[in-house]
C-alpha cells in the first residue's frame, strides 16, 4: 500500500471482485444482483461507459477508481436511497486516512465529495426490483485518484476536478483505495441500519461544503438562490431563499463565483 494509506479489516460477509475493464460497474452490479448471497464490491481498472447524475459521462482516466457496492439495505426503498450519505461519509473517511491531515475535504450536496474546494469524487445510486423484499442497489463510486478529467469536460459553471495525488502528492491504487473505503462504508450503513438516519444527517452536516453560505439550486429550468441551511429529516437540500425556507428534493448545486 501505497504511503499515506492504512488498511482496514475488510467487512464480514462482503464479497469482493475485481475486473481489468467494464462499460459500467452500476449495469454489472444490477445483472449480477439476483445470483448474489450478499454485498459485493465490483472494482474495474478500465470504465468505459460510466455515468454521473442524470445521465452524464463520467470520465475515468487511468489509475482512478471506479466501483460498485451492490446490496439490499434492511428497510427498503427509503433507506436505499439514503446510502448516497453513507457513501459519503465513507469517502470522505477513506480520503482522509488516503491524504493525510494536509488537505481539505467537504461533502458537496447531493453527491459529490471535494478535496481542497474541487470536486474529486462523486456517487450514482441505481436500484433495480419492486416486488416483495429489500431492493438490490447499485452504489457506484467514481474517484480521481491519479488524473482529474481537463475543465473542457466539465459542465459549465461546475466545480473543477481534482485529483488525490495532484492535491496531496499520494498515489493511491484502486485496490489500496476500496480497502479503505469498504470498512468506512460498512460502518456507517450498520450506524443507518441501526439507528436510523439521524446520526448520518448530523455526520453529514459536520462536513458539509458551504453550510450557511448562499448557493444557487438549479432543477431543470428553475432556479433557487438562498442561504444553504442544511438537510431535512428525508435528505432533501433546505434552503432560507427569500420567499420563505424551502426544502429541495433534487437539484443540482452551484456555488457564488462558479455559476
Amino acid at each position: 500500500m501505497s504511503e499515506g494509506t492504512t488498511g482496514g479489516i475488510w467487512p464480514q460477509g462482503v464479497a469482493r471482485q475485481v475486473v481489468a475493464s467494464s462499460p459500467s460497474t452500476n449495469a454489472e452490479g444490477l445483472r449480477l444482483a439476483p445470483e448474489l448471497s450478499g454485498p459485493l464490491w465490483l472494482l474495474t481498472h478500465r470504465q468505459t461507459s460510466g455515468r454521473g447524475r442524470r445521465g452524464r459521462g463520467w470520465v475515468m482516466p487511468e489509475g482512478n477508481f471506479a466501483a460498485t457496492l451492490v446490496t439490499r439495505p434492511k428497510g427498503g426503498i427509503t433507506v436505499a436511497a439514503q446510502l448516497s450519505f453513507v457513501a459519503a461519509l465513507a469517502l470522505h473517511d477513506a480520503l482522509a486516512q488516503a491524504c493525510g491531515p494536509s488537505v481539505q475535504i467537504a461533502i458537496k450536496w447531493p453527491n459529490d465529495v471535494l478535496l481542497n474546494g474541487g470536486k474529486v469524487a462523486g456517487i450514482l445510486l441505481e436500484s433495480s426490483g419492486t416486488g416483495a423484499g429489500d431492493p438490490a442497489v447499485a452504489v457506484g463510486i467514481g474517484v480521481n485518484l491519479a488524473a482529474a478529467p481537463t475543465p473542457d469536460r466539465v459542465e459549465a459553471g461546475a466545480v473543477l476536478p481534482v485529483s488525490v495525488f495532484g492535491e496531496s502528492g499520494f498515489l493511491v491504487p484502486p485496490e489500496d483505495f476500496l480497502d479503505l473505503l469498504a470498512p468506512a462504508f460498512a460502518q456507517w450503513q450498520e450506524r443507518l441500519e441501526t439507528y436510523g438516519f439521524a446520526p448520518i444527517r448530523n455526520a453529514w452536516l459536520d462536513r458539509a461544503a458551504r453550510l450557511g453560505e448562499v448557493i444557487i439550486a438549479r432543477t431543470g429550468t428553475t432556479e433557487r438562490q438562498g442561504v444553504f441551511e442544511g438537510i431535512d429529516e428525508s435528505g432533501a437540500l433546505v434552503l432560507r431563499a427569500p420567499e420563505g425556507r424551502v426544502a429541495i428534493p433534487a437539484a443540482d448545486v452551484f456555488f457564488q463565483g462558479e455559476s
